[in-house]
């Protein structure tokens, strides 16, 4: 089978292309698919066609500006990136990965009379709708855009069991049509601390306290004010760093702003570091060698972070929202909060910096855990649907 997971116009990481579609794309390979990633070019030396090695490729289309565009800004070129799809070979299965693609993507399927696979990965709020704190409004074509995918792709691939629900009552998906396949983890780049292992290089990190890592977007629905607020609740001479990894995010460039003014109202000015964006190996060295990983999202549709700081052995401390239920095993791999109060949340954390023992049994069950994650078995389970879907 000769499949094309569509990525997002502009979404992801490097070149619109998110962890999880690459592995997606390589578990596939491996098992003897060839498979393109497609996504729209983000900067003008982008070449057309990257071979990303054992049966993938990335291709580049031409959709506006070749540039990095906030997400709000994308759905402006659809039109333009469903024009480049159609210009590409004809392929035996298209998967998009979130609205944008979905929507670029079925025409394209339909034209060429194959099937048509979704992956929503986030579903907006609908307007009228109370929306969960964090959780920004979205526009009317996000919303219908949804609808549309949800009621004409063939199948529906839901990251969790909380994200099928979703799809199921803000999108009118058939549940008849949704499956779920979760994303995977990279099992030997996210591995437990060992003896021989350098740390990372870093001022911060032979503080006597040590640091405990939160790893996401600056944004809101991310939560990084409930991380500090709850550490703030610790004994300064016994409170360990915060570690924020990731970006500020385009459409909310003004909350690094409120985050720096919280940290100088709770005088944690010495506690908190930002290190920006980080790749895979950093990232997986800063996480093995943390006390703890926090996930204080308002909502997650998996959770990925929480999975991979499982898999480093690494205890997480993790809002009880979404697909963050279905990572984290409360009181066996880490903590499951029902609540945002910082003072519940830094009671937690206390708990487990002060008792060696009971953080050394959640990091070496949560690696247990994540092993039900490997990547291949993933694979396995993608061939296997997309092959009956094909079939049918």
């Amino acid at each position: 089978m000769h499949t094309s997971p569509a990525s997002a116009p502009g979404a992801g990481d490097a070149g619109g292309m998110n962890v999880v579609e690459r592995h997606q794309a390589q578990a596939l390979a491996r098992l003897g698919y060839r498979v393109d990633l497609v996504t729209r070019r983000s900067a003008p030396d982008q070449p057309d066609v990257t071979d990303l090695g054992d049966g993938v490729r990335l291709l580049h289309i031409t959709a506006g500006p070749e540039a990095d565009l906030a997400k709000s800004a994308i759905d402006a070129h659809i039109d333009e990136f469903s024009a480049g799809l159609a210009r590409l070979e004809r392929y035996d299965l298209i998967q998009s990965h979130h609205w944008m693609s979905g929507v670029a993507a079925l025409p394209i399927a339909r034209a060429w009379a194959v099937p048509h696979v979704q992956s929503y990965h986030s579903v907006a709020a609908h307007p009228g709708r109370p929306l969960a704190d964090g959780e920004p409004p979205e526009s009317d074509a996000r919303v219908a855009g949804e609808a549309l995918i949800a009621r004409e792709s063939d199948a529906i691939v839901a990251v969790s069991t909380a994200e099928a629900r979703t799809v199921v009552e803000r999108c009118g998906a058939d549940p008849d049509r949704v499956t779920v396949i979760p994303p995977g983890v990279d099992l030997e780049m996210f591995r437990p601390a060992q003896r021989t292992d350098q740390p990372p290089a870093c001022p911060w990190c032979g503080s006597r306290a040590g640091y405990v890592l939160m790893a996401a977007r600056l944004q809101p629905l991310k939560g990084a004010d409930l991380a500090i607020r709850a550490l703030a609740q610790l004994p300064a001479l016994l409170r360990p760093d915060l570690v924020i990894a990731g970006d500020v995010s385009h459409d909310f460039a003004d909350y690094r702003d409120q985050v720096e003014r919280l940290i100088d109202e709770l005088g944690m000015r010495d506690h908190v570091h930002f290190v920006g964006a980080q790749s895979r190996p950093d990232l997986a060295r800063l996480m093995r060698h943390a006390i703890a990983l926090m996930v204080p999202s308002h909502s997650e549709t998996f959770g990925l972070v929480a999975l991979e700081g499982a898999a480093s052995g690494v205890p997480v401390l993790a809002s009880s929202t979404g697909g963050l239920r279905e990572v984290v095993v409360h009181e066996e791999t880490g903590y499951l909060m029902h609540d945002r109060d910082p003072v519940t949340w830094g009671r937690t954390m206390g708990r487990i910096l002060n008792d060696n023992r009971l953080r050394s049994r959640l990091g070496t069950i949560a690696r247990v855990h994540a092993r039900r994650f490997d990547w291949h078995d993933i694979g396995v389970r993608l061939a296997d649907f997309y092959e009956r879907l094909a079939a049918s």
